[in-house]
């Protein structure tokens, strides 16, 4: 039986742990070579030994455009090019209007939307007709969340990015979709600012807003990005997938 990705070498950065691994376990899989990134070495090749095989560990900050030039260097040097981008490494942490500092708003868009964008546009070099570029936003683009605001505003531009590159990039045929997780519970939880406490408090509180009575797993995240990566959604783009049980359907 043919695999879903047989052939194929994908990216996904931020993918260490969470959604990111979960996404990059699931590529190689369905028969993709996977490049990985991540900021910390330690976790990157512990990452690598995990997934076990056809996948490569790239040191890089995405909001550092040298880290991303190197990235991508390497890609090219290794494989030669890249037909699937899934643009997953982000994060925030919580801070209430009166309480936002310029530190906090300049960490988390230089991360999650300039380094967003800065990724999409130094893969495209790379990408052939045909490619897809998934970007990673989340239920917050719709939704208001208490001391979010910042991280929000960026989920929001993300959803913008989906798109106008929709548009910027038709001649070529390259799709691009955006995926809305909801509540799934992650190591990013905890860089929030949250105790292990707080966070399970958070998502037991969270499973009663959502339809299906539970909050989501990264593998379930995982399943769906690999569907817009694929051609079974060859003729979705541009679109919003939530993945999030009901929760901001309602």
């Amino acid at each position: 039986m043919m695999k879903k990705l047989e052939g194929k070498v994908a990216l996904v950065t931020g993918g260490t742990s969470g959604i990111g691994l979960a996404t990059a376990k699931r590529f190689v899989a369905e028969g993709a070579y996977v490049f990985i990134t991540g900021r910390r070495q330690t976790e990157l090749d512990a990452a690598v030994k995990e997934i076990g095989k056809n996948v490569t560990g790239v040191q890089s900050d995405a909001s550092k455009l040298a880290d991303l030039d190197r990235l991508f260097a390497t890609i090219e040097q290794e494989q030669g090019h890249l037909d699937v981008l899934f643009a997953n490494a982000g994060g925030g942490e919580l801070a209430p209007l009166g309480a936002i500092t310029e530190e906090h708003f300049d960490k988390t868009f230089n991360t999650n939307v300039k380094g967003l964008l800065f990724t999409v546009q130094k893969a495209l070099p790379l990408l052939p007709e045909g490619a897809s570029i998934i970007l990673n936003a989340s239920t917050t683009t719709t939704m208001g969340t208490p001391a979010f605001s910042v991280y929000s505003a960026t989920k929001a531009a993300v959803r913008s990015f989906a798109r106008n590159w929709t548009l910027d990039l038709k001649e070529r045929h390259i799709r691009v979709n955006a995926i809305s997780p909801g509540v799934v519970p992650t190591p990013g939880y905890n860089l929030m600012g949250l105790s292990e406490e707080q966070v399970q408090d958070f998502v037991a509180t969270q499973a009663n807003n959502i339809p299906l009575g539970r909050v989501g797993t990264t593998d379930e995240i995982a399943k769906a990005v690999v569907f817009l990566a694929c051609d079974d959604s060859s003729f979705v783009n541009g679109i919003e997938l939530f993945v999030d049980g009901g929760m901001a359907q309602i």
